[in-house]
């Protein structure tokens, strides 16, 4: 799997330590940054091109980081094309792929660890869209995009 990944200077650490677990399972990833926790950045420049490289269908998924998390789901989501689900734990990462065909995830690294991220990754990772009758609530969540 190709995937995406970008983070503020919050996340960071967080997506040092996912970077390496991701390539070890098999997966090419290319960071879109921040290279440093060193200086504050803002979250919206770094989910944006993750998001881009999703919607424009160069990445099969993409993982962006911030602080809590919802500010870069927030920024990520404006893109169209794009549905970024924050999850806190495996359940929701499931359940975003199975049944909103989210193709971003979001975590936040001032609100869970490393050993959970790997944990919410993986549940994000190991499932595909349902589609069925989840197909018409994505359309009609798509369809809010060209109110």
């Amino acid at each position: 799997m190709r995937i995406n990944i970008g983070s503020d200077h919050a996340g960071y650490s967080l997506k040092e330590e996912l970077k390496p677990y991701l390539r070890d399972l098999g997966h090419e990833v290319v960071d879109q940054g921040t290279h440093t926790a060193e200086v504050s950045v803002d979250y919206p420049d770094f989910a944006l091109p993750v998001a881009r490289g999703v919607a424009d269908g160069q990445f099969d998924c993409g993982i962006v980081i911030c602080g809590t998390g919802i500010g870069i789901s927030i920024a990520a989501n404006k893109v169209r094309g794009v549905r970024a689900a924050l999850c806190t734990n495996a359940y929701m990462a499931r359940m975003s792929r199975l049944h909103n065909d989210a193709n971003v995830l979001a975590l936040g690294a001032r609100v869970i660890g490393g050993g959970l991220a790997r944990d919410i990754v993986d549940a994000f990772l190991a499932v595909a869209f349902e589609g069925g009758r989840h197909q018409g609530r994505v359309d009609k969540i798509s369809a809010i995009r060209d109110a």
